[in-house]
């Protein structure tokens, strides 16, 4: 077993174990504040609140461009609406409202 040999003196080394038990006593402090059930719980749901922002922000940006192809679609480039495809889909609309209306009013009548 080799021999080291310390030259600091006994007021150096009380100083030393002060310090460390300071450092210690911070670090548990820490860690307490770390594994308390409140922290616990509010660092799930910050975690969580992030994830639900992410995925809204994905979606907005999912329905925003589905909007703008559907947009692109019905609308030419200077803002006027394509009337080849306007027409056809207002009868079809018109005519899926007509159907349901007519079956409403033939189920009452029953």
């Amino acid at each position: 077993m080799a021999e080291t040999s310390d030259t600091r003196t006994p007021a150096q080394i009380e100083a030393d174990i002060k310090r460390r038990r300071e450092v210690l006593a911070e670090t548990l402090d820490e860690i307490g504040v770390r594994v308390h059930p409140k922290t616990i719980v509010g660092d799930a749901k910050a975690k969580v609140a992030a994830n639900v922002d992410h995925t809204l922000g994905r979606a907005y940006v999912q329905v925003n461009r589905v909007v703008s192809e559907v947009r692109a679609q019905f609308v030419d480039e200077e803002g006027a609406p394509r009337l080849e495809r306007v027409v056809p889909v207002a009868l079809v609309a018109v005519g899926v409202v007509g159907l349901l209306v007519f079956s409403g009013t033939r189920r009452r009548k029953s």
